[in-house]
């Protein structure tokens, strides 16, 4: 299955600040894994007066070098992209040693309510304590010293997403809505992909010369990218809506035929995507189901 021009290619430098572009700063946690890829980016934006983007995980060595970095600074706001345990949770430590206010869409929530018996499988990654002094709505600002940030509501991956655009700039933090390296996961209660689809169209609308998020090295073409991620999260939901048509009725089995060349270790969350694009089937009258959506349920041509 074609996908985007992922950019495997990329410096952690952890314990550094890097520059990225003029104004603005990369330190990378070194919690690197299958869904962090080298580790969560952090980002400071502004000069004297400055605001912190996803501070990260409750890490000693990032807080330190975060510490160092902000040295001889006025930290203003702390900005949370979303409420995932590798993105949020520092937010607190560093709230308390700089006094800056936090800023986000909101706290953590699921796209949808849980159904009877069903368990969120992503609930012990979601950070349920963080609560924004700041609860942003789509298109607001903040701004310090020579920066201004708008936000951008991108909900999918999870309810509470956020994108923040650095006005002026034409650079954008996509958080894990969008990254060079991977396909964000959308995974079903936390996330959606009819929102995530509509909050790509989002950014397809937009004219970004730049995509900083939250793993990962930079998105430099946006618009060929983003396009691409668009054609590929359609041809996942064919690819799906075949498998159903040709009689699978069962996720895993999906999951065996549309995920052959992916590791088995990952097959996990692949199962949560087909489950994310079997909730937007439904509610389309493309499938139907017997009985409410789940992992474990059937499903059958409309």
């Amino acid at each position: 299955m074609d996908s985007p021009a992922f950019d495997l290619a990329f410096e952690p430098a952890y314990g550094q600040a890097v520059p990225v572009v003029s104004g603005v700063e990369r330190v990378t946690v070194n919690n690197p894994g299958p869904f962090t890829f080298f580790g969560t980016n952090s980002y400071i934006v502004g000069s004297s007066s400055v605001a912190v983007i996803d501070p990260g995980p409750e890490d000693e060595a990032h807080f330190q070098a975060l510490m160092a970095a902000l040295a001889g600074r006025a930290v203003t706001h702390i900005v949370v992209s979303h409420t995932h345990r590798d993105h949020s949770p520092l937010s607190r430590r560093l709230q308390a040693a700089t006094g800056a206010v936090t800023v986000g869409q909101g706290p953590h929530r699921p796209a949808r309510p849980l159904r009877d018996g069903e368990i969120n499988p992503f609930s012990e990654s979601s950070d349920l304590s963080f609560m924004p002094d700041i609860a942003i709505g789509d298109g607001e600002m903040i701004a310090g010293d020579g920066w201004l940030l708008r936000a951008l509501l991108t909900p999918g991956h999870t309810a509470n997403h956020a994108a923040f655009a650095l006005e002026g700039r034409e650079i954008l933090f996509s958080g894990d809505h969008v990254m060079a390296w991977s396909t964000s996961i959308v995974a079903p209660p936390d996330g959606s992909m009819a929102d995530y689809m509509e909050s790509l169209e989002k950014l397809i609308a937009r004219d970004d010369r730049l995509l900083l998020p939250g793993h990962g090295g930079p998105v430099t073409e946006p618009a060929s990218f983003l396009r691409a991620l668009k054609a590929h999260r359609l041809k996942r939901e064919q690819a799906v809506l075949a498998r159903i048509r040709a009689g699978d009725r069962g996720i895993a089995e999906m999951v065996k035929a549309i995920y052959r060349d992916t590791d088995p270790k990952l097959h996990g969350a692949a199962a949560l995507s087909v489950l994310a694009h079997i909730e937007d089937l439904l509610e389309r009258g493309e499938i139907a189901a017997d009985g409410p959506p789940s992992l474990a349920a059937s499903y059958r041509p409309a």
